[in-house]
């Protein structure tokens, strides 16, 4: 029989030749019973056994997750119900969950990536919510970027210590420098995607404080690198504050900022004045290393305090970070504090080495200072200038509700200063805190004015004469608005100062009202050709009149 066309029969080896004349008839074997496709393929290979996928997952993680993710959905209804405080509470109930897991659970990587997803997260609700409950009116406040951070230890790349040794022996610093495990681990933190963001925003925002810092930490004798504890305490972040209410780009309790001339009022808090805090920091630092002889021991005791510092050193009889660090006497954030600051400042003076070399940084602010008569609300002085408000909120950080008080050197856009002075001048003090100013486009009219800034048709005529000309496009008109930030405080404060406004304007009225004794050819504002001129009366009432607006004209030009 040929073997292509007929496959063979599988033969025994053990059983005895079939006789030729019964092989002769071809003996049918039964064909073999069907098997069941894939019948194998959810079994682990004997092989794999011990290493096979998706084990088991630890409870206690699971646990932990769950109820940090109840805490953190609570946390975000209630920001979104207007409860910051309670929200907060909330977000720290959740974060409790995730670092205090112990050290031996199976999957301390998801706890740890869990960690990170719900800084992150806290971080863009609270900003979030910040922005949109406060208004024009309420202090608005950052979250400094590493205040979680410092609470975590990283691994350590083997490779990383003789590169960065090398790094060290070749950089000249006045602060010193160590290549200790806890410094290594936070290079590797900062080298990472999450950290090196971190790293390269608090990097840009030092542009617009570094010749400030640099300069005070010249003045007052300490070493430059001391800079990077800026970075360290806020990202160069002025309103900055911790979840131990420690407040501003270097962040000082009250207490400690009282005893450094840091005040706080209703109205403003020197803490958030960046050169202010910067000179209370310097001269703090300075004290502390008088005290413990030890840059190290300084930078530790301006974190958790000098007593901490030398409880630890009393309890282990050793005068040295590194050994208190071992030893675990100091608290975990100021044990990590330390190598934050060092890990920057090995990166920051070897940038090529790290690919931070092109971080363009941000413009050094410059500005002028000027003295208001009364408080001033600082919508009012962005208009004047012609600047969005957050301009003037970038230059006064420490300006509480946007409101300043009397006398306070306000900061202003460099070169504006002369003409927002005789603006300002040309306003009744009483109204510096209630008025805005506003630049006439070509297609506004008195109704839409008076939408946009929620006032009266009349409100406007009457605080502008009475009648308003048509003025050339980009010229200024005074708007009566009313703040839900001008307190009946602020505007007893500038009623004190009303007698001699009233003295400097009563010229201003007499002119006035000789002007519109006279008839003269008028142009109004399109859409208010028909509105008869406001009573005389008013403009007696209101005060000075078209002169306020004529003299705005005049400063802006």
């Amino acid at each position: 029989m040929d073997s292509s066309t007929k496959p063979q029969r599988f033969v025994h080896a053990f059983v005895p030749p079939v006789p030729k004349t019964q092989a002769a008839k071809e003996i049918e074997l039964p064909d073999p019973p069907p098997v069941e496709s894939g019948l194998y393929s959810r079994e682990t290979p004997l092989l794999f056994a011990s290493a096979a996928p998706n084990p088991p997952r630890d409870f206690e993680v699971e646990t932990r997750i769950r109820r940090s993710e109840e805490h953190m959905r609570r946390g975000a209804e209630l920001l979104g119900a207007g409860k910051p405080g309670e929200a907060r509470a909330q977000f720290d109930q959740a974060i409790e969950w995730l670092v205090t897991a112990p050290a031996s659970v199976r999957d301390r990587q998801r706890i740890v990536r869990r960690y990170e997803d719900a800084v992150e997260t806290i971080y863009r609700l609270e900003v979030e919510g910040a922005q949109q409950s406060a208004g024009d009116t309420e202090p608005v406040f950052d979250k400094n970027p590493l205040d979680d951070v410092v609470d975590l230890t990283f691994p350590i790349d083997p490779r990383l210590k003789p590169r960065v040794k090398e790094q060290v022996e070749a950089t000249v610093s006045q602060l010193p420098l160590e290549t200790a495990d806890p410094v290594l681990g936070f290079i590797h933190y900062f080298s990472s995607p999450r950290g090196r963001r971190v790293l390269l925003y608090g990097l840009q925002r030092s542009g617009r404080y570094a010749p400030m810092i640099r300069r005070i930490l010249d003045e007052e004798g300490l070493p430059q690198e001391l800079i990077h504890m800026a970075q360290a305490e806020s990202g160069f972040l002025p309103r900055a504050v911790s979840h131990m209410r420690a407040t501003g780009m270097w962040q000082f309790v009250r207490d400690r900022g009282n005893e450094y001339g840091l005040k706080q009022t209703p109205h403003t808090d020197d803490r958030l004045d960046p050169e202010k805090a910067t000179r209370a920091a310097a001269r703090h630092l300075r004290d502390l290393y008088a005290q413990f002889g030890d840059w190290y021991l300084a930078i530790a005791a301006y974190n958790c305090g000098p007593g901490n510092v030398e409880r630890g050193i009393q309890r282990t009889g050793y005068a040295d970070f590194w050994e208190l660090y071992r030893r675990n006497v100091l608290p975990r954030e100021t044990a990590n504090y330390l190598p934050i600051i060092l890990a920057m400042t090995i990166m920051a003076k070897n940038p090529k080495d790290y690919g931070i070399e092109g971080v363009v940084l941000d413009d050094p602010l410059v500005y002028d200072t000027v003295s208001v008569k009364a408080p001033a609300h600082l919508a009012l002085i962005a208009d004047v200038a012609g600047q969005p408000l957050a301009v003037i909120r970038d230059l006064n950080p420490a300006v509480l509700k946007l409101l300043a008080p009397a006398n306070y050197p306000l900061r202003v856009p460099k070169g504006s200063a002369n003409a927002i002075m005789a603006a300002l001048e040309a306003i009744p003090a009483p109204k510096l805190a209630a008025w805005r100013v506003h630049r006439v486009a070509s297609t506004d009219t008195v109704a839409a004015l008076a939408r946009q800034y929620r006032t009266s048709e009349r409100q406007i005529q009457e605080a502008n004469g009475g009648q308003i000309e048509v003025p050339e496009e980009g010229d200024l008109l005074v708007i009566p608005v009313s703040y839900p930030g001008a307190s009946a405080a602020a505007q007893k404060t500038a009623s004190s100062k009303t007698s001699k406004a009233r003295g400097k304007t009563a010229s201003a009225k007499k002119t006035v009202a000789k002007r519109s004794s006279k008839p003269q050819p008028r142009k109004a504002v399109a859409g208010t050709a028909k509105k008869p001129p406001a009573p005389r009366a008013s403009l007696h009432k209101i005060g000075a009149g078209s002169s306020v607006a004529a003299t705005l004209r005049a400063s802006t030009r």
